[in-house]
């Protein structure tokens, strides 16, 4: 205090009206803002599902919730923590809080993309609903934040519920209105074209196959390919921009036209596939060639084998009698092919299986397996081969994000051998693939590493080269055994032992599916031609076994749709291939069963 001034002093009761115009102007101030501030999050309760939120494994639930009708579940596994986000439009310079409630062990809240410091809060133990509260202020150039919601690997499931971000809204955007005039154009036996009139401040468009989101594009139009011939697809379009995502449009339909008549290999509209163990001997017995019945239309040799991981030499060594009783003479298994041929079956080699890994992790390598594949093919006069790729022989370097453009060595050099096979020996050339669902159908959760590291760097590792050998491959009949529970498009996990498995990851084959989750990089679908359901012949075969009840059970619903259980398929595909079975040699060990139920059903 300066002591050289005289103090003055005010009437106590100025003072008083001084302090309760201040206390009014500061409360009218607080309630102003207040006014200003929104919830920006999007269904933040959930109670559309998981509409606006992007998860790597999370459904919406209906118990426990903390209000509402519904909450998010997720489950973290080894290699994933399970994270939910949404991206939300801010203003620059702001403050927000973020807030939620959540259940579970290790549940953590945060955001990202802050623009100052991003900001992350979590429970180690919440056996019931708790609270999350963190607050953060935007950059000075900032207009979009992400939320996220994660738990921690390996650990039990986590739920959350009530997800607010309070704070000023980031403009008065809102999501466009729905586009009108949807209309197809040419249609084709594997594609249709779509076109609508623009929508008033649209972005972009999401294109909707049977309820299915499959791809987003700039402009009014795209065309829809890897259709299944002669199928009746249902269509919408919604219109997008940085609010969100508008209704969908009225729903179009168009029927494919009916498939060309070459490109199909000579197998029968519904053909069945099975595995002879030529090369080894097992509890099932040994199977002569000349004595496998009739209904077999593909006949894969089991099997080629390198003779190192990384070498691409592939040897094929029939069985020795002293293993294998009963075995015939190279020349009597050779006139076996032709007489198979001359019936108008199939007899492929197969390379791989479980104790024959293939790395094709150079050019030299790929050159070699070409060379080696063809000797094989050449010296028994066999249609084509099959790809039985298991194990680590393929998986995808880190920074091999893009199933369209694959980046590592093995899948690089696997993909340009298999086109230069098929080019060799011309359209006749009979390609297969039996992948694992390891290898494709988890691909729709995760896909190699993935965006913050850790996964398995096999997951979905066989996408890229079913991709780009689509219009090559004459068969995908993935192995629906042996397999952990997978997420289908129902975003649900399915697990082995009854129909709704292998109607689920079948159907995920014929209806497309986003890639690690991502709604904008869809794995295009494959004609129904293309497909064949993989299953063990017997128990003895192979985990995952199903009897014929359920067999009969997954066709009717893939083809008539009919007899459908818990899952509902995206369409009805009467052109689906057929079946194929691990192993001709169980099956026949097994009375035949698997081929029983096989000409029961279709004739």
């Amino acid at each position: 205090m300066d002591r050289s001034r005289p103090l003055t002093r005010r009437p106590l009761v100025a003072l008083l009206t001084a302090a309760a115009l201040a206390a009014t102007s500061m409360t009218a101030l607080s309630s102003a803002a207040r006014a200003a501030d929104a919830d920006l999050a999007r269904n933040g309760g959930f109670e559309s599902g998981l509409d606006g939120w992007t998860c790597t494994a999370g459904t919406t639930v209906n118990a426990p919730v903390h209000s509402g009708t519904s909450a998010l579940k997720a489950t973290p596994s080894g290699a994933d923590n399970a994270r939910c986000s949404q991206t939300v439009t801010v203003e620059p310079d702001a403050q927000y809080t973020l807030a939620g409630h959540v259940r579970g062990s290790y549940v953590h809240l945060g955001a990202s993309g802050t623009g100052t410091t991003d900001v992350s809060t979590w429970t180690q133990s919440a056996p019931d609903w708790q609270q999350l509260t963190t607050t953060f202020r935007t950059g000075p150039a900032t207009t979009r934040v992400t939320i996220h919601l994660h738990g921690w690997y390996g650990t039990g499931s986590y739920h959350a519920d009530d997800i607010t971000l309070t704070g000023p809204g980031g403009g008065t955007e809102q999501p466009p209105a729905p586009p009108t005039g949807l209309r197809t154009g040419t249609v084709t036996s594997t594609s249709v074209a779509l076109s609508w009139s623009p929508a008033a401040g649209a972005t972009g468009y999401a294109v909707y196959r049977d309820g299915t989101r499959i791809r987003t594009v700039s402009g009014p139009s795209a065309t829809v390919t890897g259709l299944s011939p002669a199928t009746a697809y249902a269509f919408q379009v919604a219109a997008v921009n940085d609010a969100g995502e508008s209704a969908r449009s009225a729903t179009v339909t168009a029927t494919t036209t009916a498939p060309d008549s070459g490109g199909d290999s000579g197998l029968p509209p519904h053909a069945l596939v099975g595995y002879l163990h030529a090369s080894f001997a097992n509890g099932s017995g040994y199977t002569r060639l000349a004595d496998v019945p009739d209904s077999w239309d593909v006949i894969d040799l089991a099997f080629g084998e390198p003779t190192s991981v990384t070498s691409g030499d592939i040897r094929f060594d029939r069985c020795p009698a002293s293993e294998c009783p009963g075995v015939e003479s190279d020349a009597e298994f050779k006139a076996a092919i032709k007489d198979k041929q001359a019936a108008g079956k199939k007899v492929l080699i197969s390379i791989g299986g479980a104790n024959g890994q293939v790395q094709l992790t150079t050019t030299a390598a790929r050159d070699t397996f070409v060379s080696s594949v063809s000797k094989i093919i050449d010296e028994y006069g066999l249609d084509g081969l099959d790809i039985d790729f298991e194990g680590h022989s393929l998986s995808l370097n880190a920074d091999d994000t893009d199933f369209r453009n694959p980046r590592t060595p093995v899948i690089v050099n696997l993909i340009s051998a298999l086109k230069t096979l098929k080019a060799r020996y011309g359209d006749d050339f009979v390609l297969t693939m039996a992948p694992e669902t390891f290898f494709v159908q988890l691909g729709h959760q995760y896909y190699g590493t993935g965006k913050w590291g850790g996964q398995d760097p096999r997951a979905g590792a066989y996408l890229p080269v079913i991709h780009a050998l689509r219009d090559d491959l004459t068969l995908l009949h993935v192995q629906d055994y042996n397999s952990g529970p997978i997420m289908g498009l129902d975003n649900q996990y399915h697990s082995m032992g009854g129909a709704d498995f292998h109607i689920a990851m079948t159907d995920m084959l014929l209806t497309g599916f986003p890639v690690a989750g991502d709604a904008n990089n869809v794995f295009p679908p494959l004609r129904a031609d293309q497909v064949a359901i993989g299953m063990p012949a017997t128990t003895n075969a192979g985990n995952g076994y199903v009897s014929p009840a359920e067999v009969t059970k997954t066709l009717d619903c893939l083809t008539k749709r009919t007899n459908c259980g818990s899952y509902t398929p995206h369409g009805m595909w009467p052109g689906l291939r057929g079946l194929m079975t691990w192993s001709i040699n169980w099956d026949r060990f097994g009375g035949w069963e698997f081929q029983r139920t096989f000409d029961g059903y279709f004739g």
